[in-house]
């Protein structure tokens, strides 16, 4: 299946420059859901995961589907003060100012094998952050899925030693 075909491109959203990526088209698409959480499952079935992570929102969309689809567990890992109980915190760069995500505490246990899964690679920092916080948990974080992969913004550069799968690439 050609998903390209289900990813609606908005010039100039959010700002002038911007080719956005709206993957709610593909989202809606029941058949090409399936797919694309079929296809990543395939890409990453040789990968020993224990659990899956996804940073919000979008990363809840495709790595919840994707633990169900693997037989693993999910854990969200969401904006600072969003989780119930006792968190871990990193901060990162936004292009436009800063950001904090958290995972609770309990959320993987050491020595457990980790997937982390978004819909969208782009410079690196939320997925980055995401790796940071699995290894402080004491989580090996063995790949990263993703929906679609920015080349031009290089966010791989910062996933070095983790295999990184992606559906779709764009080079603009």
């Amino acid at each position: 299946m050609d998903f390209k075909n289900n990813i609606r491109v908005i010039e100039d959203f959010p700002q002038p420059g911007i080719s956005f990526k709206d993957i709610t088209t593909l989202l809606k698409d029941g058949e090409a859901y399936r797919a694309a959480i079929d296809e990543l499952k395939a890409l990453v079935s040789h990968l020993n995961i224990d659990v899956i992570a996804g940073p919000e929102a979008r990363g809840f969309v495709v790595g919840a589907p994707l633990a169900y689809a693997l037989g693993v567990g999910f854990v969200p890992i969401r904006k600072s003060g969003k989780l119930p109980y006792e968190t871990i915190e990193v901060g990162y760069d936004l292009e436009y100012g800063k950001d904090t995500l958290a995972v609770h505490t309990d959320a993987i246990k050491p020595g457990q094998n980790v997937l982390i899964a978004d819909d969208l690679l782009a410079t690196g920092g939320t997925i980055a952050t995401s790796v940071s916080l699995v290894e402080q948990l004491g989580g090996k974080v063995v790949g990263a899925a993703f929906l679609i992969e920015l080349v031009q913004l290089a966010g791989r550069n910062k996933l070095s030693d983790i295999e990184v799968v992606s559906l779709l690439t764009y080079e603009d």
